[in-house]
């Protein structure tokens, strides 16, 4: 029997689901973090440091719920503050400057909205993070393993590809909060689920990921190396590219967003302006 989407939200949110740093601890070797967004602070809600994939440095940078009541506490649940996309933006301009790929474990409900991170420039946090990671020269891979909520998951998934877990979902508002806003009532929130196509599958559906990773063993070894061998494999077919040619795709990926939908009149012209000109 096929879930529904409102099923799928529930199992993103599910306490039992392997949070980022499982991910990590589990995937790479060495794992070395680092702290901090030589502005403001350190914030919990998102880590990242250098580790090995293969033998090969690389630069992993996962939002962090916690798995205990007092982890979770402690993390903020998952919901970044600006100094957290700061740091992982000083963490993938590192990668860049000593040219290591970076991987990104997204899992979150969505930036923090309190207002201390107003003050501190969440949206211009989030912002400088798509405009720098659309023209990052080193290869990008963003998995989304629970929820991927507005631009608080965005921040981190502007990449040369985009991943999701089976059960992960993907969306510019809750359901609840888009319940809430159309009819309001969060009561409908299960029927706002299907409204906003915020599955895997639907998200493969409209290009807006490459690929979807089944569950069927999530959280046991096996399910780790599996997904450790695919970015192995993609990090590889990546760093074939030259830089030039790696930004150009990058940049065609996210313009082409909803040009399949389009008939060839209500297409745009084609951009005069290179990719290079285009995302500075």
């Amino acid at each position: 029997m096929s879930k529904s989407a409102i099923d799928r939200v529930r199992l993103a949110r599910s306490n039992d689901r392997p949070t980022g740093k499982d991910y990590i601890d589990h995937i790479f070797e060495g794992f070395f973090e680092l702290h901090g967004d030589r502005r403001f602070g350190d914030d919990p809600a998102v880590i990242g440091g250098v580790a090995l994939l293969d033998g090969r440095p690389v630069t992993v940078v996962a939002i962090e719920k916690g798995s205990t009541a007092k982890e979770r506490m402690a993390r903020n649940f998952g919901a970044p503050n600006p100094e957290g996309y700061r740091k992982a933006l000083r963490l993938m301009k590192q990668a860049e400057k000593f040219r290591r790929p970076v991987v990104c474990f997204i899992d979150t409900s969505g930036a923090y909205c309190g207002i201390g991170a107003e003050e501190r420039g969440q949206g211009q946090a989030i912002a400088e993070n798509l405009t720098e990671m659309a023209a990052l020269k080193t290869p990008v891979i963003a998995i989304l393993i629970g929820e991927g909520g507005s631009g608080g998951a965005l921040a981190l998934a502007v990449a040369d590809e985009v991943w999701m877990l089976e059960n992960a979902i993907y969306s510019v508002i809750s359901p609840e909060g888009c319940a809430s806003i159309l009819w309001k009532d969060s009561g409908r929130a299960a029927e706002a689920a299907e409204c906003l196509r915020l599955t895997a599958q639907d998200a493969l559906s409209l290009s807006v990921i490459e690929r979807i990773i089944p569950e069927k063993k999530l959280g046991e070894e096996s399910f780790y190396q599996a997904l450790r061998q695919e970015l192995v494999t993609k990090l590889r077919k990546l760093a074939a590219f030259s830089i030039g040619e790696l930004t150009a795709n990058r940049y065609r990926r996210f313009r082409s967003f909803g040009a399949a939908h389009l008939t060839e009149a209500e297409k745009p012209e084609k951009d005069k302006a290179g990719p290079e000109e285009g995302i500075k």
